[in-house]
């Protein structure tokens, strides 16, 4: 027995318990030194600087927090700054995000202004999280924003790393059995994101309670496959260690026979060893218990009156109760209550909560078991009291907690009228924080209280204060900026429905989502279609769905969705459904009926005033534009609503616009401005956007290096896309570009493996934009690995595929790979291809040369043609092609000129590493005898004499301005002159530029 001092915060109103004597069981901390020698060795391996993660799992009772604690003591006298959060038990759903907020909330209090450094200019995002960086609304999210949650776990992970820079950091979330489950999905990212810095993450559940459907299962699976993450089982103590802990509690050792007894009856779990020393020592005067049930309880049953009423009330209230809140709902009178508390606590019933502030139980296994001892009607009346202490003073609670609290309490109480419009807030609440399963949870309840609550209730429900899923219907209904129209508007059960359409889909329930928008279809074709435009935004929903299940492309649906708009008056409703139209139309088959929709669903933005419709819809129409043949038409219209967002908060729409500017660029052959549009995206967003727009804007960049030939520079890019998305279908846009620099640099096992990871991701997809680029990369590793007839297949189902406006950057490609294997297939179907741009043409060309093998003079045109193009690769190849065709030609300079174009071919390969073409380059130029080194590399990139004089004192570093007074030329003149040396060096800077010149020798030392 030791003193141990028991207080609440110094605001609460009460006097302090003072010194309480409590039981203190297992003073000594028993055994466990594996699983403590490998928590050093993870913290040791934080501490040098790589972010480790750690899941402790065993059975309730079997000492899973006082290890954490030992560990935590240890880890903090070695200078780790410590962190911990506890998962909340709170009706089927948890409080969202609530282990996180509790460790973030003491690093806010421990490291103050460092943290709000750390958060600096990211403090409305994060707030939501920690609510004490500024308002944790943040104005409500944007609807339009899907990519919020993703943005949020992002953040999360820089603060951490942040935090971790200089100084240890370990955090550790218990109970994670009890997590919701955007807690889980963000500590799985923390554990696959978090890098480079001194952070350790653990969490701690119990594993007798993950059975086959339990939402920590998939979790636990995903870890499994981190190497990252090391998984620590607690097992129950053996024989010895459960003398030992005997002897602890006891302060003297027992004997063998009580050793035996309770060894057997507590099968070795510290927890039930505790209760029964308790017995044995006497302060228990029922003796040991038979069942456990009444083994938890009987300490309880010891208490006062009103100490078992406290912890009743305890016992229903959460993991951890206010002292304040005691206050208001027992029926107690304050020095009773304390009197009360002080003998629960002094029998190690109840301790004070981590914050002071008040109590919580010892161990959750006697929480559970006073709770279950509840009469169903005392139940009920102990979550009312609650719920009405909290809104008769909801300064009792959090702020941040109190919604869901509410939420709970009176669904608890069995009170359908206080409880649908107390979950519907706390559903509001999980949407604006981005806990979209949360919010899903909780909207399921609301359909559950509907029927149930008074009508009278149901119709002082308004829309304003729930929704936010539907646009506006019209422009008189369009009041603000989340679109929630007319403020009188009442709430109806078909509003609920599209409410939780959007929450499923957004937390991962496709199916319920789908099976939602059914639903509401059928109640509106019982009501007679009275609703068109919300029928119409139904199908529009539906027809997402579709396609995200893989049944189907979903064209029908928004078929029925285009119909149903036909000829309404103006409203952002109709204005989305065409903007969903014109982007189907954009991604699946580019054609005019595109560019109306889009067009049309322009002018319905701007005449109701949903500008981010509006923008969405633009630059969905400058990509039809553009894959429609209108490119600079395109080009124009995308760098326009550019302009226009950077004047405003949209980070996502901006990402989008620089993402597809990029993308139309690439298409048109234009890659070197492609690189510079998708880096100042990348720089201008940069942490306002989620991994995969990240990713996506890598991507585009990526590409476009590889296009210029600069593969050691695209690899990391594709990498890093990879690393920040998750799915196999989001990384298959970079296993498919690291497929094709693997085959061009001769590294066909890992060109095999990343189609094949494509291919997987890639499976549901219908795109032309992946499919055709997929069959290009697959018919190629066929090629390169002999399997012709199976290279032919691929090329087979690429015709059978079809060419749609906007593919020829990948038809035109793929009909020249394949010329060789089928080559009237690839004439059929290249007749029909249309050529809107310079680089088309050069494809052309280039068929051309491919389909009519040996003349020289196809060959020359196809060179002249790319040698004004981005592709110094293709230009290589064609050159290798020319020369072989004027070797087998003969005739007056042919060896001369095949030399010199072995030459220049030969540097290019060089430069972009790509082995297998250079190595066909030196077996030619060994057959037929000739060298391969050109006498002036200048050569390879096509530089005039007078471009050569200015590149020279470029290398030098003269500026526009020096170099006119060297060469007496005008400023002017000279800037052409250096625009026109680095699109033709394809880089995007003048050092750039003068470090190439150096290393690739390309002008003749001076004399």
């Amino acid at each position: 027995m030791t003193g141990q001092l028991i207080g609440v915060a110094a605001g609460a109103g009460h006097a302090m318990l003072g010194k309480v004597q409590t039981q203190s069981l297992s003073p000594e901390f028993i055994g466990r030194d594996t699983e403590l020698t490998r928590l050093a060795a993870v913290l040791a391996a934080a501490d040098g600087g790589a972010p480790q993660a750690v899941l402790i799992g065993g059975e309730a009772g079997v000492g899973k927090t006082r290890l954490t604690e030992e560990f935590m003591a240890a880890a903090g006298a070695a200078g780790a700054v410590t962190a911990i959060g506890g998962c909340v038990e709170i009706g089927a759903e948890g409080l969202p995000f609530a282990p996180v907020s509790t460790a973030l909330r003491h690093l806010y209090h421990l490291l103050g202004a460092e943290l709000t450094q750390a958060v600096a200019g990211q403090e409305a995002e994060l707030a939501r999280l920690l609510p004490e960086l500024g308002d944790s609304g943040a104005g409500r999210r944007d609807p339009h924003d899907e990519e919020g949650r993703v943005r949020l776990f992002e953040l999360t992970a820089r603060l951490l790393e942040r935090l971790g820079a200089e100084r240890t950091l370990v955090v550790i979330v218990e109970d994670l059995h009890w997590a919701d489950r955007s807690t889980r999905e963000l500590l799985a990212y923390l554990f696959r994101s978090v890098q480079h810095s001194r952070v350790l993450i653990a969490a701690t559940y119990r594993s007798d309670d993950i059975h086959r459907r339990h939402p920590l299962r998939p979790f636990l699976a995903e870890t499994d496959r981190l190497r990252t993450v090391e998984r620590i089982e607690l097992s129950r103590f053996s024989r010895d260690e459960v003398r030992r802990q005997l002897t602890a509690i006891l302060a003297e050792s027992p004997v063998d026979a009580v050793v035996d007894d309770v060894f057997a009856r507590s099968d070795g779990n510290p927890f039930f060893v505790e209760e029964l020393a308790c017995s044995i020592r006497g302060d228990c005067f029922t003796g040991i218990s038979d069942s456990l049930r009444d083994l938890l309880l009987v300490r309880v049953e010891q208490l006062s009156e009103s100490a078992q009423r406290v912890a009743k009330f305890v016992a229903e209230g959460g993991n951890a109760v206010e002292y304040r809140v005691l206050a208001a709902i027992t029926g107690i009178g304050e020095d009773d209550l304390l009197d009360a508390l002080r003998s629960a606590v002094s029998a190690n019933i109840l301790l004070p909560s981590a914050d002071g502030d008040g109590y919580r139980f010892r161990h959750s296994l006697v929480r559970e078991a006073v709770g279950d001892d509840l009469l169903p009607g005392e139940r009920s009346r102990i979550n009312r009291r609650y719920a009405e202490a909290i809104e008769a003073d909801p300064s009792l609670v959090r702020a941040d907690e109190r919604a869901a609290r509410l939420a709970s309490f009176w669904y608890a109480a069995h009170d359908p009228a206080k409880a649908l419009p107390a979950v519907l807030r706390a559903a509001v609440e999980a949407r604006d924080r981005h806990a979209y399963a949360e919010q899903y949870r909780l909207l399921e309840r609301a359909l559950e209280l509907w029927d149930a609550a008074p009508a009278e209730v149901r119709d002082a429900l308004r829309l304003v204060d729930f929704a936010e899923a539907y646009a506006p219907l019209s422009p008189a209904e369009y009041t603000s900026a989340a679109g929630t129209g007319d403020p009188d508007r009442p709430f109806r059960f078909l509003d609920l429905l599209a409410e939780v359409t959007v929450a499923a889909r957004l937390g991962g329930e496709r199916e319920r989502a789908y099976t939602m928008t059914k639903r509401a279809l059928r109640l509106i074709e019982l009501d007679g279609d009275q609703e068109p435009l919300r029928a119409a935004w139904f199908w529009s929903q539906r027809s997402r769905l579709i396609e995200d299940l893989g049944r189907g492309d979903g064209w029908e649906e928004l078929g029925r969705a285009q119909e149903l708009v036909r000829g309404l008056p103006a409203s952002a409703a109709h204005a989305e459904v065409l903007s969903h139209t014109a982007g189907w139309i954009m991604i699946h088959n580019p054609s005019e009926a595109g560019i109306a929709a889009a067009e049309q669903a322009v002018d319905l933005a701007r005449r109701t005033g949903v500008r981010d419709t509006e923008f969405q819809a633009r630059i969905t129409l400058g990509i039809l534009q553009a894959d429609c043949g209108d490119v600079d038409g395109g080009l124009a219209e995308i760098e326009d609503v550019l302009k226009q967002l950077a004047k405003l908060p949209l980070p996502s729409i901006t990402a989008r616009a620089y993402g597809n500017l990029a993308s139309v660029l690439e298409g048109a052959g234009r890659s070197g401005e492609a690189v510079r549009v998708a880096r100042a995206g990348q720089t201008l967003v940069d942490s306002r956007i989620s991994g995969p727009t990240r990713a996506w804007l890598l991507l585009d960049e990526g590409e476009s290096l590889i296009s210029l030939g600069r593969l050691t520079e695209a690899v990391p890019r594709l990498a890093e896309a990879n690393r920040l998305v998750q799915t196999a279908y989001l990384k298959a846009g970079g296993e498919l570009l690291l497929g094709h620099v693997a085959l061009t640099t001769g590294d066909i096992d890992a060109a095999v493996t990343h189609h094949a990871a494509a291919a997987e991701g890639l499976r549901r997809d219908t795109q032309p934009q992946h499919q055709l680029p997929l069959l290009k990369l697959g018919m190629q590793v066929a090629l390169a690995q002999g399997r012709t007839a199976d290279a032919r297949e691929e090329l087979a189902r690429a015709v059978r595929h079809g060419f749609p406006p906007g593919s020829t950057r990948f038809s035109w490609p793929m009909m020249v790979a394949g010329a060789a294997l089928d080559p009237e297939t690839v004439r059929a179907g290249a007749a029909e291809l249309p050529r809107p741009t310079p680089l088309c043409e050069a494809y052309a060309l280039l068929l051309a040369a491919e389909l009519d093998g040996g003349e020289p003079a196809l060959w020359a045109a196809a060179e002249e043609a790319f040698a004004a193009e981005e592709r110094p690769l293709e230009l290589a190849g064609i050159r290798l092609r020319r020369a072989e065709a004027l070797l087998a030609a003969g005739g007056p300079g042919a060896r001369d000129e095949a030399g010199r174009l072995l030459g220049l071919a030969d540097g290019m390969a060089a430069e972009a590493g790509a082995a297998p073409l250079g190595a066909r380059i030196a077996a030619l130029a060994q057959r037929a005898r000739l060298r391969t080194t050109p006498e002036d590399p200048a050569e390879t990139f096509g530089l005039t004499a007078r471009e050569r004089d200015v590149l020279r004192l470029v290398a030098d570093g003269r500026t526009n301005r020096q170099i006119a007074e060297e060469l007496f030329i005008s400023p002017k003149t000279a800037s052409v002159h250096v625009s026109n040396i680095l699109a033709k060096l394809a880089v995007s800077t003048r050092t750039e530029a003068a470090a190439l010149t150096h290393r690739l020798q390309l002008l003749p030392k001076a004399r």
